[in-house]
């Protein structure tokens, strides 16, 4: 108790100034870890995140019971984890050292909520409605729709739009002479951000060998992020939606809004009440 005191103690022995650098210097470092949070949530790297924090756990915990064989094993495995984590967040580190760049003083000041732009009730129909042509006219389609990890690293890699999402634009977008329809289009709440976007392609070796390179893409950037990916197959005219590095397919339109509005807009998807069977209005005839 006294070592955890010891710093408040010593506050009354230190002047003004020295005060002030030292809760300075508590400010920066709280920033810090909280744009660097930031800059992970959502994506992989905040997996990895909890899964280093579980590893530190067992850690404590095995030398904590004496389970000495464990705690060996674990205790040797921190020796490379300065290299491993190094590894596992390169793409994470070198987003977060260019986002620190682009950082404004109006952005320092700026406290988000939750982080995820809610889709309006407009936009979900505009992009059913889309879907559902180019389901129609067996035109393939891949929609990245954004939630709380930022996308803009792979929207750099496309064509910037900035326009007001409607079925029309994206029916248009995915028209095989349109030279942006070869790639993603990436939707960041109700605003189309970019086009003809690459994805990385997914690496799991239990994915159907009869998917193709879009659906493949779709779970790759689901895998990586947790944007939401709608996929529209030119051959077979399916609709699959990947979420979490799971591809789900959806036999109608109607399953596809459902779970739209309640994946994007937090609705509760109550069944349809049934209908009362309805009265035959035929009258007995007498001969």
């Amino acid at each position: 108790m006294e070592e955890v005191l010891r710093p408040f103690t010593a506050l009354r022995h230190q002047s003004a100034s020295e005060v002030l650098i030292n809760l300075l210097d508590v400010i920066l470092v709280a920033f810090l870890i909280y744009r660097l949070l930031l800059l992970v949530r959502g994506t992989r790297a905040w997996r990895i995140l909890i899964g280093v924090i579980a590893f530190l756990i067992v850690l404590v915990l095995s030398e904590r019971f004496g389970l000495n064989t464990l705690h060996w094993i674990f205790e040797k495995a921190t020796i490379l984890g300065p290299v491993a984590l190094v590894i596992l967040f390169l793409p994470e580190v070198r987003q977060a050292i260019e986002g620190f760049g682009k950082i404004t003083p109006l952005q320092m000041i700026h406290v988000p909520g939750s982080g995820e732009e809610r889709a309006e009730a407009r936009t979900v129909e505009e992009i059913c409605s889309a879907v559902a042509e180019l389901q129609q006219e067996s035109i393939g389609a891949l929609i990245v729709i954004e939630r709380t990890a930022k996308l803009d690293e792979i929207a750099s890699n496309g064509v910037s739009l900035g326009a007001r999402i409607s079925a029309p634009l994206l029916g248009s977008i995915f028209y095989g002479e349109n030279p942006l329809h070869d790639g993603a289009v990436i939707i960041r709440g109700d605003t189309i951000l970019a086009a003809a976007c690459r994805l990385p392609l997914s690496e799991n070796s239990r994915l159907d060998s009869h998917l193709h390179m879009r659906h493949r893409a779709a779970v790759g950037i689901s895998e990586q992020t947790d944007a939401l990916t709608i996929v529209v197959s030119e051959e077979r005219g399916t609709i699959s939606v990947s979420i979490d590095g799971e591809i789900t397919r959806y036999s109608t339109v109607h399953e596809l809004r459902e779970m739209l509005n309640r994946d994007l807009r937090k609705m509760p998807i109550t069944p349809p009440t049934p209908r009362p069977p309805r009265k035959s209005r035929r009258r007995n005839r007498s001969r």
